[in-house]
């Protein structure tokens, strides 16, 4: 494998941002006095992508309104809540990332948008490590559509043999996978029970991928 980049998905991978995503649904879900517990919601939603989980909620809840209009109100709130409570990065992802950015090209794939992504890496100063930052609002389909990932190679100019993707839910990993990428997921303790039988690798920690990196070259 002539690996020349690596491709990272960015909440769940890179971001401990689950809890900001629930307080988010959250306060769009509180006018129908609708509450689910954090743990239950988050192990539920890891990885789906928001308009999905607008309707998942709009049909069970029967809130007879838009998804489409949930989904951009929570987003809206995203950027506010993180603009209060910034989410933390995970373990060894600042030290993986830098490491990994002097011998491999680097590039995010991510299924949140630019609003919501770039505030954060620009405070932890990870945004110039990456050659290009793919963003849901850069894609006509979002992840699990292989579009995310194939605008990335293209804007890379790499075939997907050059790369892998390195993902922590089963949405991701079936956008990767599509794109024809190797993966290796990072399960978190929201998705640890998704199907991930499709990965080239699964490991327990950013720093047993980087180790599995190292393997590889």
């Amino acid at each position: 494998m002539s690996l020349r980049a690596i491709l990272f998905d960015f909440d769940g991978t890179l971001v401990d941002s689950e809890a900001l995503h629930f307080q988010s649904w959250m306060r769009v879900l509180a006018p129908w006095q609708v509450s689910y517990d954090e743990l239950a919601f988050c192990d539920e939603f890891s990885g789906v992508p928001t308009l999905k989980s607008a309707e998942i909620l709009n049909q069970r809840h029967k809130l007879n309104t838009q998804a489409q209009l949930l989904a951009e109100q929570k987003n809206r709130l995203f950027v506010d809540v993180a603009a209060t409570m910034l989410p933390s990065l995970m373990p060894n992802a600042d030290e993986v990332l830098k490491l990994a950015s002097k011998q491999y090209i680097l590039a995010l794939v991510t299924g949140s948008t630019r609003e919501e992504a770039l505030p954060v890496l620009k405070h932890y100063a990870l945004d110039s490590l990456f050659a290009c930052i793919v963003c849901k609002d850069d894609v006509t389909h979002p992840k699990p559509h292989p579009e995310p990932y194939c605008k990335a190679l293209s804007l890379l100019g790499l075939k997907s043999s050059e790369a892998i993707a390195i993902e922590d839910t089963h949405t991701g990993l079936s956008s990767a996978t599509s794109a024809g990428l190797k993966t290796i997921v990072v399960p978190n303790h929201h998705s640890k029970e998704q199907d991930f039988s499709q990965a080239s690798y699964n490991v327990e920690n950013l720093q047993a991928a980087w180790e599995t990196l190292k393997q590889l070259a």
